[in-house]
């Protein structure tokens, strides 16, 4: 039985959308109602350098690897969105996924940023959104593939490597079109 829309899914772009923004994307639909959806793009990295020091001063934390860059989205490309693994402000998060949180403050991202054992985050720039039905317009087109999200592959794969694995892992077809070069002029 295929998977449903629904919050705490990826969003796999199928290898029709071959050019643009949203090429190989893998997007953790963070909320889907029949009002609309949005969710954040996990694997599109960018250089922890380019974060401005009034938000994190990158050269002083204790385990820079666990915080990582990501271009979100489109929509508002200068919001940050922050993803994370901890569990400790529950009035101020969303839990997407099992062990996969959005949300929280500058003072969160301040505090945790320096914890030694701190969670793993995901700094998220815009986010990705669709209208009413839009979404599902997409995805009965086979723009999108689905699969549960888990907190798992948004911290520990690699984000070149990540739509691949998740269509090789999903098996029969989808194994066969995660080969696909990204290059289809090198095929």
């Amino acid at each position: 039985m295929e998977q449903p829309l629904s919050k705490g899914s990826f969003l796999i772009a199928s290898p029709e959308i071959s050019e643009g923004f949203y090429s190989r994307a893998v997007i953790v639909l963070c909320e889907h109602t029949t009002g609309g959806s949005f969710g954040i793009m996990v694997n599109k990295a960018l250089p922890l350098m380019e974060l401005p020091e009034d938000i994190l001063e990158v050269k002083e934390l204790p385990n820079p690897e666990k915080i990582q860059l990501r271009t979100g989205g489109a929509l508002q490309p200068h919001q940050l969105m922050l993803l994370h693994t901890s569990n400790t402000i529950p009035d101020h998060t969303l839990e997407v996924a099992p062990g996969l949180f959005l949300g929280g403050d500058l003072q969160f991202l301040q505090q945790a940023a320096f914890e030694a054992e701190g969670p793993q985050m995901r700094l998220c720039f815009g986010f990705s959104g669709w209208g009413a039905g839009q979404l599902e317009k997409e995805f009965r087109m086979g723009h999108w593939f689905l699969c549960p999200a888990s907190a798992k592959h948004v911290f520990e794969t690699a984000p070149d490597k990540l739509w691949q694995l998740l269509l090789r892992e999903m098996g029969g077809k989808y194994a066969t079109l995660s080969m696909i070069p990204e290059d289809l002029s090198l095929n």
